[in-house]
């Protein structure tokens, strides 16, 4: 069994360690918090023995093997160099760092430490998505990438009357672009690589923050369009246009469904069975990266977040959207 400590106590945590367990080899020691209170409610609910308010102690046990982070962005990168320079495996939520001179600081803490440091995208190790990366080549040679992912935050109800929640505070490097622009653009990379460039709008909020945006990456013979907002709705499905067919994809944070509508009118269905939570696979494939020896997954890459980070970066420099972290060093 893999000795898992969480960094976070909200619901994402509670849908990874539900996940997690459905692998067999997860065990849940130990729960930080900022508050003892919380943290002791946290570990009674899901049966953790061991409670931590100071990072340095719970990073030092020897009783933990790795730590699944789910607390706010900006804090990603120094929770993580410090469980990492204790031994500590780290799975870090999306996006794992607030820019990429913070992430290329957490691989050099990973490789010097010798431990795995992996994204926790779960989108792109779904079996779904693998059947989309498989398939790719059906549809010829490829034109466009299309991806939406517009949600109405029940926080920008409490922002428009007055209360800055996290989600809309860029002291913790958050806003649409991270939280739900990255859910489109993680994948573009995976598929296709580094763009030849970026541009992007976005609109901002008197909090700091963009509400909503979009990302175009053009590339040698085709674009790829991510749309994200927190301020609407958007129900449209993800698209690979090629020229011999399109392949369409329901939703590009959670593909569940997958098929190729072919130019003569006929259609293939990709659609594979995934476990009804889809933690459940970035849970395994990093368990499984500890249990091999490896230190980072082929799929949800160093490089892969890295370019990811890059991407996000230069959007966020042309709309103008800067977070505190920006100008300081997690060393």
């Amino acid at each position: 069994m893999i000795r898992f400590a969480v960094i976070g106590t909200n619901w994402i945590t509670e849908s990874f360690i539900e996940a997690a367990r459905e692998t067999g080899e997860f065990v849940l020691a130990a729960v930080y918090s900022r508050t003892e209170e919380r943290a002791r409610e946290f570990a009674r609910k899901h049966g953790a023995e061991a409670v931590y308010t100071d990072l340095q102690a719970m990073a030092a046990s020897g009783a933990i093997d790795a730590v699944y982070i789910a607390s706010p962005n900006s804090l990603h990168a120094e929770q993580a160099i410090v469980c990492m320079n204790h031994g500590k495996h780290v799975l870090c939520e999306k996006p794992i760092a607030s820019n990429v001179g913070e992430l290329q600081e957490m691989i050099e803490a990973a490789k010097r430490n010798g431990v795995v440091l992996m994204e926790a995208m779960k989108s792109t190790v779904l079996p779904n998505f693998a059947a989309v990366r498989e398939h790719l080549p059906k549809l010829g040679p490829i034109r466009r990438y299309f991806a939406s992912f517009c949600q109405y935050s029940s926080r920008y109800d409490a922002y428009k009357k007055g209360t800055v929640l996290n989600a809309f505070n860029p002291a913790f490097s958050n806003g649409s672009l991270m939280d739900l622009g990255i859910y489109g653009v993680y994948p573009a990379v995976v598929l296709f690589g580094r763009p030849e460039r970026v541009q992007a709008s976005g609109v901002m909020l008197e909090s700091g923050v963009d509400g909503e945006g979009t990302v175009t990456l053009q590339y040698k013979d085709m674009d790829a369009v991510v749309i994200h907002s927190k301020m609407t709705d958007s129900y449209l499905p993800a698209e690979i246009q090629g020229e011999h067919g399109t392949m369409v994809i329901d939703k590009i944070s959670r593909p569940s469904s997958v098929q190729i509508r072919y130019r003569d009118g006929s259609t293939e269905d990709l659609t594979r069975q995934q476990h009804a939570n889809e933690m459940f696979y970035e849970a395994q494939e990093f368990i499984r990266l500890i249990r091999s020896g490896l230190r980072e997954s082929p799929v949800n890459s160093h490089a892969h977040s890295l370019l990811t980070l890059g991407i996000l970066d230069e959007a966020r420099r042309q709309f103008g959207l800067v977070f505190p972290a920006d100008a300081k060093s997690v060393r």
